[in-house]
């Protein structure tokens, strides 16, 4: 078991997925301090000084903090993007990639007189019948 447990984890697949999720969570955390600390008070200050993170309606006790919520959003919104451009910039290299690899095949070199006489030949006696054996005396 312990030997499966060695050969899942040191596929592939599973350490770019546990390096994915790490660099996701501290990518999260830098978008999280740009949006709280830098976006919203210049959101804010365009507003006329409103503090996104003190915004909240009091409903008999109970306190709806709506600023953290447009803060989050604003979050998921730069986070959304990063990666739809981050996923369009890598599409983009795989496509030219590809595109290169095809364009390798496709590109051949002209094939020299000689060869092409050559391959005729062995076409031709490839296509021969062979002449009948003499009998032994």
């Amino acid at each position: 078991m312990l030997k499966e447990f060695k050969e899942f984890i040191s596929r592939g697949n599973v350490l770019d997925l546990a390096i994915g999720v790490i660099m996701g969570g501290a990518f999260s955390a830098i978008v999280t301090s740009l949006v709280n600390n830098i976006i919203t008070p210049i959101i804010g200050l365009i507003l006329g000084g409103v503090n996104f993170s003190e915004l909240s309606i009091t409903f008999r006790d109970t306190k709806i903090v709506y600023g953290a919520f447009i803060q989050s959003v604003i979050d998921f919104l730069i986070i959304a993007a990063c990666i739809f451009f981050f996923v369009k910039f890598i599409n983009k290299l795989t496509h030219l990639r590809k595109k290169k690899e095809e364009e390798k095949k496709e590109v051949l070199p002209p094939k020299r007189e000689e060869v092409v006489l050559l391959e005729e030949i062995r076409d031709l006696l490839r296509n021969e019948k062979p002449a009948p054996k003499k009998a032994k005396k």
